[in-house]
């Protein structure tokens, strides 16, 4: 199952009173896993940056002046988030800043049935108990020192790993579930099938150290072991 966790930065707290999109920071995931691609992108708001929201995440109106408005970076961002899932913290929040940001382009919106928000996950799952994202990373012993400011990128890889925790910790998606399914069949059948791979691994030793390796075991001498390992002259594999 493909998910996409991601996070903006804004320019406010109000999509409809003209506050814009300035940061967008995705990742992917597969089955709960970080796959390792990412979306990031910074925006020219069109508009100054406030002092306040400049406190939030450093983003300036000087750093963002040469950065691509929404309309140049909106058909990438569609693409890359395709139909998947989309998680996020407080996701009403960017979810209304992105809806802003599309509809004035003419593109649909985000559409509710595919949101997830993480800040009602840890509600349901620790009522009454603090669930801000540092408050989740703190819970789940999940390093969050490079969060010295909010940051559209920085904040969705640490809420993948807080959204997988919230759904059970790390071990689901370890296979560990399946192998403890599998033992049992085999303890129950006394069977145990083993697992061949279709095409080996390819060696990845050089050429230069196996030949080492077969100098050196050559020159033991006597019935060692691993003699029995060498492999054949290539002229009596050419004779058989």
């Amino acid at each position: 199952m493909r998910e996409i966790v991601f996070d903006t930065e804004t320019t406010g707290l109000s999509p409809l009173g003209g506050d814009r999109v300035v940061e967008i920071g995705c990742v992917e995931m597969f089955n709960h896993i970080p796959t390792g691609q990412n979306f990031h992108v910074y925006i020219n708001p069109e508009r100054d940056m406030p002092e306040a929201a400049f406190a939030v995440h450093g983003l300036s109106s000087a750093f963002l002046a040469d950065k691509p408005v929404f309309a140049a970076v909106a058909d990438a961002f569609v693409e890359f988030i395709g139909d998947a899932k989309m998680v996020a913290h407080n996701a009403a929040f960017d979810v209304s800043f992105l809806n802003a940001e599309l509809d004035r382009l003419g593109k649909p919106p985000i559409e509710q049935a595919r949101i997830v928000d993480t800040l009602a996950l840890a509600r349901r799952k620790f009522p009454f108990a603090p669930a801000s994202l540092d408050a989740l990373c703190n819970r789940f012993g999940i390093d969050n020192s490079r969060r010295t400011k909010h940051g559209a990128l920085l904040d969705a890889e640490i809420l993948a790993e807080v959204y997988v925790e919230l759904l059970g910790g790390r071990q689901a998606d370890l296979g560990l579930m399946v192998a403890g399914v599998r033992s049992a069949v085999e303890r129950a059948t006394g069977q145990r099938r083993t697992l061949v791979r279709p095409e080996p691994l390819p060696s990845r030793l050089t050429r230069a150290e196996l030949d080492a390796h077969d100098a050196f075991i050559r020159t033991l001498g006597g019935e060692v072991i691993w003699r029995d390992y060498l492999p054949e002259p290539e002229a009596a594999k050419a004779a058989s």
